[in-house]
C-alpha cells in the first residue's frame, strides 16, 4: 500500500526533506518537495496526495494559512511540523484544520509513526462514510456529515472538519456521556498524540459557533464534570 502513498513535505528547510526523505523512502512511501506555502498549494492543487507534513513557520505564506486554503477545497490529511511547544499554537493548527501537529526537533520515526497513524485514520473514516452516515437535525441545527456540513437557523456554520465529526458524534448519541478519551480515540484515532485539552478547546468552540447558551431549551452540549460530554436533547 505504501508504494502507492504519496505525502507532500513543505517545510522551508533542506535539511527537513532530506532526513524525512530517507525514512520515506525506507518505508516505500512516494513523496515531493515544497520549500514554501504558495508552491505547496500550486502542487496540491494540480497532483494528488495522501498527505502533506506542512511547516508552520515559513517566510511568505505561513503554514496556517496553507492549511486554511487547502481546507477550503479539500480534506487532504495534514500534520503540522512547528517549532514552537507552546500549547496556544498546537490547538490553533488543529482548529484550522490539521490533524496532528508535531513539536521540532523531532524523531524522523516519529514522523513515519504520525504519517501512518493518520491515514489509519483517515481510511477508516472513507470506510465509514461508505456506511451512509445520516443527517441528523434538533430544531433548527441540521448536521450533514457526509458533506461536512452544518447548518442552524437555516445558516451554514463554518467549522473544521473535526468540528463536524464532533458534532455529530455527540448530536447522534443523545443523552450518552463520552469522556474525553472516547472522543480522542473516536475523532482523532486511537493513537493520537495530543491530549484531552484539546477536546475541550474543541467543545467550547463548537459552542461559540452554536451560541448553545441561547439553543438551550432544545438542546445543548452539556458538560458532565470529572467526566466528559453529552448532546442533551428536549432538555
Amino acid at each position: 500500500m505504501n508504494k502507492h502513498t504519496r505525502i507532500l513535505i513543505c517545510d522551508d528547510d533542506p535539511i527537513i526533506h532530506q532526513s524525512l526523505s530517507l525514512y520515506l523512502d525506507n518505508e516505500d512511501f512516494q513523496h515531493d518537495s515544497a520549500y514554501d506555502g504558495k508552491t505547496a498549494l500550486d502542487m496540491v492543487s494540480k497532483e494528488h496526495y495522501d498527505l502533506m507534513l506542512l511547516d508552520q513557520m515559513m517566510p511568505g505564506m505561513t503554514g496556517m494559512e496553507v492549511c486554511q486554503a487547502v481546507r477550503r477545497e479539500s480534506q487532504l490529511p495534514i500534520i503540522m511540523l512547528t517549532a514552537r511547544g507552546e500549547e496556544i499554537d498546537r490547538i490553533l493548527g488543529l482548529e484550522m484544520g490539521a490533524d496532528d501537529y508535531i513539536v521540532k526537533p523531532f524523531s524522523p520515526r516519529e514522523v513515519v509513526s504520525r504519517i501512518k497513524a493518520v491515514l489509519r485514520r483517515t481510511n477508516a473514516g472513507a470506510a465509514a462514510q461508505e456506511e451512509k452516515l445520516t443527517t441528523v437535525r434538533y430544531g433548527t441545527l441540521e448536521v450533514q456529515p457526509e458533506r461536512y456540513s452544518v447548518r442552524l437557523g437555516g445558516q451554514a456554520v463554518a467549522c473544521t472538519p473535526r468540528e463536524v465529526e464532533l458534532l455529530y458524534l455527540l448530536a447522534s448519541h443523545p443523552g450518552r456521556v463520552f469522556d474525553r478519551e472516547q472522543i480522542l480515540s473516536r475523532i482523532w484515532g486511537y493513537d493520537f498524540f495530543g491530549d484531552t485539552r484539546t477536546v475541550d478547546t474543541h467543545i467550547k468552540r463548537l459552542r461559540q459557533k452554536l451560541a448553545c447558551d441561547e439553543m438551550g431549551s432544545l438542546w445543548d452540549i452539556i458538560t458532565v464534570y470529572g467526566v466528559g460530554y453529552k448532546f442533551e436533547a428536549g432538555i
